[in-house]
């Protein structure tokens, strides 16, 4: 089955290059698409966290990854498949990140530490609702932390 999406904006960012770490104190501007007015996000401000959905546009296709492989190609880590991690080269090339919400203006919306560079298509804003966090602990292994250890470092 086919899926036709349109992207409701776009990213602004200083960064312009997919790099795995540092993207810590990120600021990023989402500037919604032609046709959306300041109407879409009137009360996203009451919230403090919003999910941004984006596509990863420069992943070339043949790059895609529909099985197993090790993450961020490291063989310390074991293979697991495209599903049980993050990684961009994924079959739909969908990226998800919870970010801090820093404020609204018009049809813009400011954000912290999004981890997507500067063009990239945004498919949906949704605000982070405590009711759809997890309601357990969250369990990972031990390769995920490792993965993560310099993600959100903030480099000056």
């Amino acid at each position: 089955m086919d899926i036709l999406l349109h992207a409701i904006g776009q990213v602004q960012a200083a960064r312009t290059e997919a790099e795995d770490d540092d993207w810590g104190g990120a600021e990023s501007c989402i500037a919604l698409a032609s046709g959306f007015d300041d109407a879409a996000l009137r009360g996203l401000d009451a919230f403090s966290h919003v999910e941004i959905l984006y596509l990863f546009d420069r992943v070339d296709p043949a790059r895609v990854v529909t099985g197993a492989r090790h993450p961020r190609n490291n063989p310390d880590w074991p293979e697991v498949g495209i599903f049980a991690q993050r990684g961009k080269n994924r079959p739909n090339r969908i990226g998800s990140t919870i970010c801090r919400l820093l404020r609204v203006e018009g049809t813009r919306l400011w954000v912290a530490e999004l981890d997507a560079i500067d063009g990239t298509p945004v498919l949906d804003i949704k605000p982070v609702m405590a009711g759809f966090l997890p309601r357990e602990a969250v369990r990972q292994p031990a390769w995920a932390g490792e993965l993560m250890a310099n993600y959100w470092r903030t480099v000056a």
